[in-house]
């Protein structure tokens, strides 16, 4: 029997930072999971997407100086190959040597402290659930007959489609469209929401669709999909909108309508740890129902993101034994979709922070095309917005425009230290960058106190 101080389910973000964590507290670590290590992020989410995007990119600007062969199998490859590149730092070799054990295999509990991995048992004082999440797949008629994509399978395409059908305009869909469709590919999107992109402030969503747009994206919002066929056309999806049905047909399709946590065949009936349909239940300290057991990621919640994971993974080793616990403040999480532009957020909604504080908020905005920089790049697509409670405090931002996410945590600093926005215009800006646009908005705020 193998004997550890910590035994963690899942080399995702969660788990790998649960995991180092672990190791810096002098704790015996083993780290279990069915594949090499990185978890979704690694081999199906950020690292793919954003090596996509980037090429995606790169063809557009090439495309403003003469016609550009695609071959996609080769970009695909490319891919591929910067997948592996980005995975050599959390490589098995490179947790070994960190003093972390790595077994490759799947776990389930046999009692609150043993694990059954391959057949061994494998027992700790603590244990970490991070199996994270998985595509959320809909019971929509026909599908289950259908040979659809999702984000676990997309990239390992040998060619990409002509014509792709994504059902869902969240931020996965959003930002394979953009990059699809400049690949040449013609994307066709699917949305159930009034807009894509709902969670966001609806006018920087509205301009990311209309940006999209312009570069051939077609969109269906407030459509719900019915049914779903396969023949020797493609695949037809059928949907309601405004009270008609209308069919869209398409070499494949691209199913994008969410995350499932990965709670299946851990046995946590057994062991008594309470969970359900959106993931397990945790305190603050993201212990679960069994004292020493502790889940956190995408199988927790609420925010699915790497950065969370992460974050929450550090916190739970320190909660389980430095003794000394501390909460997360998930006031101050933010989060970026990388289409170009990118469109990045923190806090509240202008919608949220009025519902709450009714009137007493300031809400500063700008254009990007009133900023020097962008005018000389050609990058006027974009705007930010900047909301203050009656003392200056940030109580959200949203910024969609180049450079979004960097902008942004100049605005997250701010925002988690308690600093006025105001004070911002103290700060020296070197002239002509980007982080102008936040320069402006600050004065202004500074001049209405």
């Amino acid at each position: 029997m193998n004997t550890y101080d910590v035994a963690i389910i899942g080399a995702g973000a969660g788990g790998l930072n649960a995991a180092f964590e672990a190791v810096q507290l002098h704790k015996k670590v083993v780290l279990i999971d069915q594949f090499k290590p990185g978890g979704e992020c690694t081999w199906s989410g950020c690292i793919p997407s954003k090596a996509l995007i980037q090429i995606a990119k790169d063809v557009k600007n090439a495309q403003k100086f003469g016609s550009i062969h695609i071959e996609s199998k080769q970009i695909l490859e490319k891919v591929r190959h910067l997948i592996e590149t980005a995975h050599q730092g959390e490589a098995v070799e490179v947790l070994e040597d960190a003093g972390i054990t790595y077994v490759q295999g799947s776990a389930s509990f046999k009692d609150a402290n043993t694990l059954m991995v391959n057949d061994d048992d494998i027992t700790a004082d603590k244990i970490v659930i991070s199996t994270g999440s998985s595509a959320l797949v809909p019971p929509i008629n026909g599908l289950e007959n259908v040979n659809y994509l999702t984000n676990e399978t997309v990239f390992l395409l040998e060619e990409l489609p002509k014509e792709l059908i994504v059902l869902g305009g969240g931020a996965i869909g959003v930002e394979l469209s953009q990059a699809m469709q400049r690949l040449g590919v013609q994307v066709k999107v699917v949305e159930m929401a009034e807009t894509i992109l709902p969670r966001e402030e609806k006018d920087m969503a509205q301009a990311v669709q209309s940006i999209l747009q312009r570069e051939g994206v077609a969109f269906y919002t407030s459509a719900k999909a019915v049914k779903v066929k396969e023949d020797e056309k493609g695949i037809t999806l059928t949907f309601e909108q405004h009270g008609q049905e209308k069919d869209i047909t398409a070499e494949n399709m691209l199913v994008a309508l969410g995350r499932k946590p990965n709670t299946a065949g851990l046995n946590l009936d057994q062991i008594g740890v309470t969970y359900h349909a959106k993931g397990i239940e945790v305190n603050e300290y993201y212990e679960t129902s069994v004292p020493n057991v502790y889940a956190v990621g995408d199988v927790v919640g609420p925010f699915l993101f790497s950065h969370t994971g992460g974050l929450q993974g550090k916190h739970a080793m320190r909660n389980a034994f430095s003794g000394t616990k501390k909460v997360i403040n998930f006031d101050h999480v933010a989060w970026c979709t990388f289409t170009e532009p990118e469109l990045a957020r923190s806090g509240m909604t202008e919608a949220e922070a009025r519902e709450k504080y009714h009137d007493r908020i300031a809400v500063y905005t700008m254009n990007y095309s009133d900023v020097d920089r962008a005018v000389v790049d050609e990058k006027t697509d974009g705007m930010a917005k900047v909301i203050c409670d009656d003392e200056g405090l940030i109580l959200g931002a949203s910024i969609l425009g180049e450079r979004a996410c960097e902008m942004l945590c100049e605005l997250q600093i701010l925002k988690s230290q308690n600093i006025p926005f105001y004070k911002l215009q103290e700060a020296i800006h070197p002239y002509p960058g980007y982080s102008e646009l936040l320069l402006m908005m600050s004065t202004e705020a500074y001049n209405h106190q």
